[in-house]
């Protein structure tokens, strides 16, 4: 039987007559549709993805003529937070090519009026969570270097090779894990679902969080994919991003027609 035609999955949880049960090879088969969906639209996904390349660009240059180096590190992990928020133009493009619409770059940036102020009103919380996240980092680093204002270099030496560095690095390590668990169980599914129908936005985060933990071997997995794809995209100096991120939004397109049921 395939994912599409599994059953509901039955437990206590709520909404969990809307998730389908999927494997762990199912990332890998959202990744190949995302990039076919990527190929099909041929310049659109490419620029919509160099806009947020050339916004984190201004933002990290921002934070170093601040003077607030220590937050770059902070702003890479958050940007992997708000994500999804980003994708909502990705989703519309493959949603487009599924109904066999061509797909346009005003559409990409205009997915959201499918579903406005449920669609903003989590976009705006993905933000209110990526600056609770910078202060809790802000205050992480005031905590393990006090009185300190250092470098690029002197941070890197100080991060990896002092005793408060490493307190510094295990400490942001475990609470950005925790917080990244939450963006991601809450976000994994919510943004497209709102996209694609016309519910709210408790319900949408709730049937995504269920989703996510009805099928937590295969979002483990793709947890993974999407950290790594993100990593490379960012390690090619934001870069790759105007590749990997219109990919990872594609695919989890497909990841939501797999998981949530019609």
């Amino acid at each position: 039987m395939s994912d599409h035609q599994a059953p509901a999955i039955h437990s206590g949880l709520p909404f969990a007559d809307k998730v389908r049960e999927v494997g762990t090879d199912e990332p890998f088969r959202w990744l190949t549709a995302g990039w076919r969906d990527f190929r099909r639209s041929g310049i659109i996904s490419l620029a919509h993805g160099l806009v947020f390349v050339a916004a984190g660009f201004l933002l990290t240059v921002a934070l170093a003529a601040a003077g607030l180096v220590y937050l770059i590190a902070p702003l890479i992990v958050g940007f992997m937070l708000v994500g999804p928020a980003l994708t909502v133009g990705f989703y519309g493009i493959s949603r487009d090519i599924e109904a066999g619409r061509g797909p346009s770059f005003a559409g990409a940036f205009l997915a959201w009026r499918a579903n406005p102020f449920p669609l903003l009103g989590l976009g705006l919380a993905l933000v209110l969570f990526l600056i609770v996240w910078m202060r809790l980092a802000a205050m992480i680093f005031a905590i393990c270097f006090p009185y300190t204002t250092l470098d690029v270099q002197a941070l890197l030496n100080a991060a990896l090779f002092t005793q408060e560095g490493i307190t510094f690095l295990a400490i942001g390590t475990i609470v950005g894990g925790f917080m990244a668990t939450l963006a991601f169980t809450f976000g994994a599914f919510s943004l497209p679902l709102l996209l694609d129908r016309k519910v709210g936005i408790l319900e949408a985060i709730a049937t995504s969080a269920v989703a996510v933990v009805l099928n937590a071997k295969a979002m483990a997995v793709w947890a993974a994919l999407v950290v790594l794809f993100t990593a490379a995209g960012l390690a090619a100096g934001y870069v790759g991003l105007a590749v990997t991120l219109p990919l990872i939004g594609h695919a989890t397109w497909h990841a939501y027609r797999a998981v949530i049921r019609d």
